[in-house]
């Protein structure tokens, strides 16, 4: 088995870059840059370790199955979205369980008063939305934007943004980041 091929496969399903493989795991950037193209060989505790960013065990990634699952699932009722928020917003992920997921697909809803925190968000990627319900203030950089019913936005997310909705009616969500870290 080509260990470097099969790590940079992965990787690249998984919508990481080497950077941010390389911060989650700990190591250098030039450390996955070689492994991937084999400079290196790779000790088990070193594979161990960058696999945990990804993550993934041993076990899988020796054992996966590389070609795409013709059974894998393509319908998700609404029962079956896995809810992924932590506050009053309300963030519903399509498709978590897909073997090859490469950007994290939400349904999301910002009650009165509800945003993303205090603190601005970045982080590697792009972001994409379509409000379809509602009004939501989006801040992104130093620039503040109201989406109306209808409005979209598209942005690099590694400038520092946020989402906040100061109005009296929830606002409902469609949005689409990369890579898909949840």
């Amino acid at each position: 088995m080509d260990v470097g091929v099969r790590l940079q496969s992965i990787r690249k399903l998984k919508g990481l870059s080497q950077r941010e493989l390389a911060k989650r795991a700990g190591v250098t950037n030039s450390t996955i840059s070689m492994i991937e193209k084999n400079s290196v060989s790779p000790s088990i505790s070193s594979l161990k370790k960058v696999l945990a960013g990804i993550p993934m065990s041993l076990v899988e990634f020796f054992s996966l199955d590389m070609e795409q699952d013709s059974s894998a699932q393509v319908v998700y009722k609404a029962g079956e979205l896995i809810d992924i928020s932590d506050g009053a917003v309300t963030m519903k992920l399509v498709g978590r369980a897909h073997p090859s997921r490469a950007i994290a697909f939400l349904s999301e809803t910002y009650p009165p008063g509800a945003d993303t925190g205090d603190s601005m968000l970045a982080h590697e990627g792009e972001e994409a939305g379509l409000l379809v319900e509602g009004r939501l203030e989006l801040v992104v950089g130093t620039e503040t934007y109201i989406l109306e019913q209808g409005d979209s936005y598209y942005f690099d997310s590694s400038k520092p943004h946020r989402f906040r909705n100061p109005f009296d009616v929830p606002a409902k969500l469609v949005s689409a980041t990369t890579p898909a870290n949840f």
